[in-house]
């Protein structure tokens, strides 16, 4: 049975929120890793498949917007984005409005892969969400919201 004491951080001793802060840090990647494994081209990296889902959710970018976008330099963007198109799942064209720019794109393979791992995972997920009682999936989607909020900051 899960149980989540709601308390403000006033509440809670130095050593106790500590404690908590690991454990939470602990769940999160532990349940990270799980749905990971969950993905609809077994040899494509974490950082690969951010890529496409990226593109996904906010269209084409240039190589310099996703590298941003993701964290990493150019020249690590651009090796990832080439092994991506060599496999199928994006393109690069020059910017109609200026020629100097080059767009990266998903192509229909791609698009194809993003939508089967977001349905593999949830479908997981979901499996393991019904395994707990009403008031334990209550307690997660309110965990959920705090935790979307936590990581805003």
């Amino acid at each position: 049975m899960l149980t989540i004491r709601m308390s403000t951080t006033d509440d809670i001793p130095d050593d106790d929120l500590s404690a908590t802060a690991s454990e939470v840090r602990m769940a999160t990647f532990r349940l990270a890793r799980r749905l990971r494994a969950q993905r609809a081209v077994d040899t494509m990296s974490d950082g690969q498949f951010a890529v496409l889902a990226a593109l996904k959710m906010h269209g084409l970018h240039t190589l310099s917007e996703l590298a941003d976008r993701e964290r990493v330099t150019a020249p690590s963007m651009n090796r990832t984005v080439n092994c991506l198109e060599e496999s199928g799942y994006l393109t690069r064209a020059t910017d109609a409005a200026d020629r100097r720019k080059v767009n990266i794109t998903l192509t229909e393979a791609g698009l194809a892969v993003v939508e089967e791992t977001v349905r593999r995972r949830d479908a997981w997920l979901e499996g393991a969400l019904a395994d707990l009682s009403g008031p334990e999936r209550e307690t997660l989607a309110r965990a959920a919201a705090i935790m979307r909020a936590v990581a805003d900051r």
